[in-house]
């Protein structure tokens, strides 16, 4: 059996959709945190039990009888997650799961200065020291491009920060070959990639969106304190965009930089770039 957490969510969600595909339903699960979201799993024959981080005792529950137990990184800056997170390495070993797959970040290495890849090398090395096979999904950046480049639809420009070559991906490619890994025979230990096949720059992303549009894009380098002002001017607490911030310090350090060949052959075909992405709503 293979067990999914954060089945209610975007990348977990697409992932056991993908495992419907793959295998029969009696051979998959989903440990949620509310069971009424799930009813639709549920109903197409896929186990449901409630399990949430903060609950050792209810996720060793969920996980029963799992050989593989993907474990979806939790995204709440209030939380412990590395806390959480060692509560769900500590109940899949309780539970005799055979291997956890964790959702990581691409560029999870030491000094990257975005914050969140702090949690994801801590809770890589509370994997390490675990009694359990494991792998890490350090997956390319898969937010949906209209967040990403904010509304250059409307305005022409693509205003951020100075940045530097990222590949992004796409959350459905990311979420299949999740599936594959799950479902499939190739055993993968231990970090690994999973971006898209080119890295980008956000001068890039405004010529593409000007030839796909026939219009000019135009790319706007911002300072960073201006654009953190700006940022809390439009409502954005000034703790998220200086998170946000440390995002495209990273880019621009190269700590994206490298982009991989193992999504590509896990998908057995080449992942969406991000001129097919924009060409699918160049006029939305």
């Amino acid at each position: 059996m293979i067990v999914v957490t954060g089945a209610t969510g975007g990348l977990g969600g697409a992932t056991v959709e993908h495992l419907l595909r793959r295998v029969p339903a009696d051979e998959i699960g989903v440990s949620v945190r509310d069971t009424g979201r799930a009813r639709h799993l549920a109903d197409r024959g896929v186990r449901v039990r409630q399990g949430s981080y903060e609950d050792p005792a209810a996720l060793r529950d969920s996980f029963a009888g799992a050989d593989q137990v993907l474990l979806v990184s939790g995204n709440d800056p209030a939380a412990d997650l590395v806390g959480l997170h060692r509560n769900a390495v500590e109940a899949a070993v309780a539970a005799g799961v055979r291997r956890v797959v964790y959702t990581s970040q691409q560029g999870a290495v030491p000094g990257n200065p975005y914050r969140p890849s702090d949690l994801h090398i801590a809770t890589e090395a509370i994997l390490g020291d675990s009694e359990v096979a494991w792998t890490a999904l350090r997956n390319g950046a898969y937010g949906p491009l209209d967040q990403v480049l904010g509304p250059w639809q409307r305005t022409g420009v693509i205003a951020k920060p100075q940045d530097g070559p990222v590949p992004y991906t796409d959350r459905d490619d990311i979420a299949e070959a999740t599936a594959a890994v799950l479902a499939g025979d190739r055993r993968l230990d231990g970090p690994v990639n999973l971006t898209a096949p080119t890295a980008v720059t956000f001068d890039d992303l405004a010529r593409t969106a000007s030839d796909l549009t026939g219009r000019t894009v135009e790319r706007v380098v911002l300072d960073d304190d201006q654009w953190i002002a700006d940022q809390i001017a439009t409502g954005v607490p000034e703790q998220t965009a200086r998170l946000m911030l440390t995002y495209y310090q990273a880019a621009r350090a190269g700590y994206f930089a490298e982009p991989g060949p193992l999504l590509a052959e896990l998908l057995g075909r080449e992942p969406r770039t991000v001129t097919d992405r924009l060409a699918a709503r160049p006029a939305a």
